[in-house]
């Protein structure tokens, strides 16, 4: 039975959805997007059908969330539809690279835009040698940001839930007053009537050979618009201490992505109005680059210079800070909840479910904590992170699928919250998931395939774990 107190309401669930899902993304990955489509239309298209993913998703999470408001969310909902197993393979992958690798990414964004104001803090700026692989001034305040956040949110609940009301809520007021101010300076410039007459070509296809090239393309550009609207599914795993939870974890999700998903759209309606969308990669300023060429892919910089010079660049490095701060303060707060889930299934760590004096799974945060460390410092998480985007979404459509097997193998549990449009939505869902995970297998082949296999090596551990159970039960 777990001791976990139910202190988070409806506002706070809304803040670590849609903090969760705003991170570096949205001012980075319309570059590569535009690149691959080489259309400001179909870039649009792109971000509004990850929306659409994405709350179709979430409409089916807020029924399995209303049957089973315990800690562990999408893990609790796994095992109660389809056994340990299933249930474990995803813990595994959640712990091995989805979550701790996306902790380590937001973690190394946070150092690297520290860096602008610091350049002290610099990818090229060595400090030492571990055998071959070489460690960072920005590997080691990543390092530190995670280690200081985890150290906060194991002060208590309520440490994490102040982080999160102020991080999220500084950002989403940030984000929106760029917005505002993109659309009143970018509607006379007249790049946005330019912009939106390009047809479909691409500056970088996947397979110029293929008769599907567009449908390719859709399907790659749209790995970083779903990349930039994921984690929205942490706020399941804190499940346990979230007041009424049959109505404010449907709620939240609803709210939250539907939110994220209408800033990022207005975002890249900003962008289009500031910046010509496709310029020279031997542009000699942001304008001449334009969007698909911006530097170092920092797309919200760009568009931002347009308005305040050359000051722009420490504007959104702030502004980024603070999104990816509030964003990793999600994960760790929420990440900690789904291992201790495991742990009280003998599933994990045994340590990892024992709350701490101030009531919080410290010793699961401080495990998380170490693996998304060592992703910083070896330098693989990017790698990783791109291994498991087709594992991620599998286990998305399998706990849509939970919500069919559900209804029929528990047609008279307690349901609070039913899926809207059910079976249509859901099934939608799944087929547009199924969809891009086709696309990848196409297109991506070897990180797919690889992102299968570390999927796969949590087998033994598995069995490993069982044996111990077992064991431990021997008199």
């Amino acid at each position: 039975m777990s001791d976990l107190k139910r202190s988070l309401n409806l506002f706070d669930t809304v803040m670590l959805v849609s903090g969760s899902m705003i991170g570096s993304g949205i001012f980075i990955v319309s570059a590569d997007m535009m690149r691959l489509l080489g259309s400001p239309f179909w870039v649009l298209i792109c971000w509004v059908l990850s929306g659409v993913i994405t709350l179709l998703a979430a409409l089916s999470y807020g029924e399995l969330a209303g049957m089973m408001p315990d800690a562990g969310g999408q893990f609790i909902y796994i095992r109660r539809a389809f056994g340990k197993l299933s249930s474990f393979l995803y813990g595994w992958t959640v712990f091995t690279v989805i979550q701790t690798g996306v902790i380590a990414a937001v973690a190394v964004a946070f150092a690297r835009f520290t860096g602008v104001l610091f350049p002290y803090f610099d990818e090229n700026h060595i400090l030492f040698y571990l055998g071959k692989v070489s460690i960072s001034t920005t590997q080691v305040l990543a390092v530190l940001s995670i280690v200081f956040l985890t150290y906060l949110n194991g002060l208590g609940l309520s440490k994490g839930q102040f982080i999160q009301r102020l991080f999220t809520s500084a950002k989403l007021l940030s984000l929106f007053g760029l917005i505002l101010l993109g659309f009143v300076v970018g509607w006379s410039s007249g790049y946005w009537q330019n912009n939106m007459a390009l047809e479909f070509k691409p500056l970088n296809p996947p397979d110029s050979d293929s008769p599907s090239l567009l449908i390719g393309a859709i399907g790659l550009a749209l790995i970083g618009s779903l990349f930039s609207s994921d984690a929205w599914n942490n706020v399941t795993f804190i499940a346990g201490e979230i007041k009424q939870p049959q109505r404010n974890i449907p709620l939240g999700l609803i709210i939250g992505v539907s939110l994220v998903t209408l800033l990022y759209i207005l975002a890249n309606l900003a962008y289009f109005m500031l910046l010509p969308a496709v310029g020279s990669p031997e542009g000699l300023n942001t304008i001449e680059k334009g969007i698909a060429f911006a530097a170092n892919d920092r797309v919200g910089t760009a568009a931002m210079s347009s308005i305040f010079g050359n000051v722009s660049e420490v504007i959104m490095a702030v502004l980024i800070m603070v999104s990816t701060f509030g964003c990793n303060n999600g994960l760790i707060l929420s990440g900690g909840r789904l291992f201790k889930s495991m742990a009280d299934e003998k599933l994990f760590f045994a340590s990892g479910a024992r709350l701490n004096k101030n009531q919080v799974p410290a010793n699961a945060m401080w495990l998380q904590a170490f693996w998304a460390s060592v992703l910083c410092l070896s330098g693989s998480y990017g790698a990783l992170l791109d291994y498991c985007t087709f594992a991620s979404l599998v286990f998305y459509i399998i706990t849509v699928f939970a919500l069919f097997h559900l209804r029929k193998s528990a047609p008279t549990a307690h349901r609070p919250y039913k899926a809207l449009a059910y079976p249509v939505f859901p099934a939608l869902y799944i087929l547009l998931a199924a969809a891009v995970c086709i696309n990848l297998l196409i297109y991506k082949t070897d990180n797919t395939l690889l992102g299968i296999l570390i999927m796969a090596l949590g087998l033994p551990f598995y069995y490993l774990f069982n044996r111990s159970k077992h064991v431990a039960k021997v008199p």
